[in-house]
């Protein structure tokens, strides 16, 4: 495999790459799969399974009441999403590193970009930000390449290997394959534990978001 460029523009994956939010999805998923017939997942079954938009995932898990489950899955996710929010180990100063670095930054993630818009204000991060762009902002959600592109509109930056996508899961792999990006895979402890599937592959493996500044660097030094 080549060495990927020098990014000139990086998009981060939210949830399970930047912070924690997962012990509320499962709360709430749970609470939603009972109501409606279904038996409770574990945390690691969340994980694994709601990685794609919720309207992608709910209507293959309940069916015809797939919109009525998304209504109270909100309604239970709304009460906990900002309290029990936790920011992953470095995630901040890695923020502010490459931020100064003079490196544009965005999101892109498959939560509802109102509720992801919300969780980046209440961390005060939107400063790092030049785009925050989430499930139902763009005419597809993850792995599609819809979103990638509509956070890199109006920007000096198309979706080219010299975007690198960050992201923790199979779909954040996808999604960069589907618009051409540099797929960066961070591993972080007691995060997502689905396997890459057979075929697919990330570019560049970072353990924990603390080497991501240092792995930057190395790529611009190389020039």
């Amino acid at each position: 495999m080549s060495r990927p460029p020098t990014p000139r523009a990086i998009l981060f994956d939210w949830d399970g790459t930047l912070v924690d939010n997962w012990p509320v999805i499962h709360r709430a998923l749970n609470d939603t799969l009972v109501r409606f017939g279904h038996q409770p997942w574990t945390l690691v079954e969340t994980m694994e399974r709601i990685s794609r938009s919720q309207r992608d995932s709910f209507p293959l898990i309940f069916g015809d009441d797939w919109e009525e489950a998304r209504d109270h899955f909100y309604r239970r996710f709304t009460e906990r999403h900002l309290v029990d929010l936790v920011v992953l180990p470095g995630a901040g100063d890695m923020l502010e590193s490459l931020a100064t670095s003079g490196i544009w930054i965005g999101v892109v993630s498959n939560k509802r970009g109102d509720f992801l818009r919300r969780e980046a204000a209440h961390l005060r991060w939107e400063r790092f930000f030049g785009r925050i762009i989430g499930a139902t902002d763009a005419v597809e959600d993850k792995p599609s390449a819809a979103p990638v592109k509509l956070a890199l509109a109006d920007t000096a930056f198309g979706p080219t290997p010299e975007v690198w996508f960050i992201g923790d899961s199979a779909t954040d792999v996808e999604t960069a394959r589907n618009a051409g990006c540099t797929a960066v895979l961070v591993r972080q402890e007691g995060g997502n534990p689905m396997p890459l599937p057979d075929g697919l592959e990330a570019d560049l493996v970072v353990d924990g978001l603390r080497a991501l500044p240092g792995l930057v660097r190395s790529h611009r030094d190389s020039i």
